[in-house]
C-alpha cells in the first residue's frame, strides 16, 4: 500500500520526530522523505475514519487526491493505524488500474441491490475492479471467478445482508465482554474470564453490532476481544513466562474495558 520516495535529510527528520517536538510537515519541501498511501479503494466514510484516527494520534499528513501523504519518519506509526482500521473497517476494494488487462461485464439489467451484492463479493474475494456506470470492469485473470459470482447472484445464492438477527451477537455479549475484561485487568490468569472470552469470540462479528451501539466502537471492541484471545491462546501454548505476558493481557483487558464502559 505504501510507496516511499527516498530523498535527502532523513536523519535530521528522524531526530526531530523522535524528540517529541511538534512536527511542521510541509509536503512541498523537497528535502522531506515522504510516504504515499493509496486509499482509492476506500469510501467516504472509511476515509473520514482514517482522517480522524490520524488526527487523534497526532500524525502529520495531507491528502492528495486518493493518497495520504506523510513524513516517512512516521511510517511505522501510520502503518499501525492502517492495520487497526483494516481490521475494523475492511476489507477494502482493490481498484483496477485504467491500463490493466481487463474484462467487462455489462449489468444494466441488474437491480442496484444485485450490483451491491456483486461489489461486496468482489471486495471479499479481493478481485481488482472498477465500475463504469452499470458496467463492472475486472482483472482479466479473474474473469472465470467473476463469472461464477454472477451465476451465483442470478441464481439467488448470494444475497444482500438484510439485517438477519442470526448475525447479531448473542444476548448479553457486551456485558460478558466488559466483565471478562475487568476481571482480566485485575487478574490476567482468571480462568473463568478466559473461558468466557474464548467461547464468545467465534460468536461476534465486527460488522454486526448489537442494537443501539454504533459500528465503530463495536468493531473496536471485537478487535479488542480478538487481541485478548490471541494472547490467551499464546499463553496456553507456551505457558506463562512471567510478568511480560501477564502485563500484555492486563493492558489489552484495560483497553477493552475502557472502550466498553460507556455502553454497559
Amino acid at each position: 500500500m505504501a510507496f516511499v520516495n527516498k530523498q535527502a535529510g532523513a536523519e535530521a527528520q528522524q531526530d526531530r520526530a523522535a524528540s517529541g517536538e511538534p512536527y511542521d510537515f510541509d509536503p512541498n519541501d523537497p528535502d522531506v522523505v515522504k510516504v504515499h498511501y493509496d486509499v482509492s479503494g476506500w469510501n467516504f466514510d472509511q476515509r473520514a475514519e482514517l482522517s480522524e484516527a490520524l488526527a487523534e494520534a497526532d500524525l502529520p499528513h495531507v491528502w492528495d487526491g486518493d493518497e495520504v501523504v506523510a513524513p516517512e519518519v512516521f511510517e511505522e506509526r501510520i502503518d499501525a493505524v492502517f492495520d487497526r482500521l483494516e481490521k475494523i473497517l475492511g476489507p477494502f476494494a482493490i481498484v483496477l488500474a485504467d491500463d490493466a488487462a481487463s474484462t467487462e461485464f455489462g449489468l444494466d439489467e441488474w437491480t442496484a441491490a444485485d450490483r451491491a451484492v456483486l461489489t461486496e463479493a468482489l471486495v471479499d474475494s479481493e478481485v481488482p475492479h472498477r465500475w463504469e456506470g452499470t458496467t463492472v470492469v475486472v482483472a482479466e485473470d479473474a474473469e472465470h471467478a467473476v463469472d461464477d459470482l454472477l451465476d451465483a447472484i442470478e441464481a439467488g445464492e448470494l444475497l444482500v445482508d438484510d439485517g438477519d438477527t442470526a448475525a447479531a451477537p448473542p444476548e448479553g455479549a457486551l456485558s460478558t465482554m466488559f466483565l471478562s475484561a475487568d476481571r482480566l485487568a485485575k487478574d490476567p490468569m482468571d480462568a473463568g474470564a478466559r473461558r468466557e472470552l474464548l467461547g464468545l469470540a467465534p460468536l461476534i462479528d465486527a460488522k454486526h453490532p448489537p442494537y443501539g451501539m454504533a459500528p465503530r466502537p463495536w468493531a473496536g471492541a471485537v478487535v479488542g476481544v480478538d487481541e485478548l484471545v490471541e494472547l490467551i491462546d499464546a499463553d496456553a501454548v507456551t505457558g506463562s513466562s512471567g510478568d511480560s505476558d501477564e502485563s500484555e493481557i492486563i493492558g489489552a483487558a484495560q483497553g477493552l474495558r475502557s472502550l466498553l464502559r460507556p455502553y454497559v
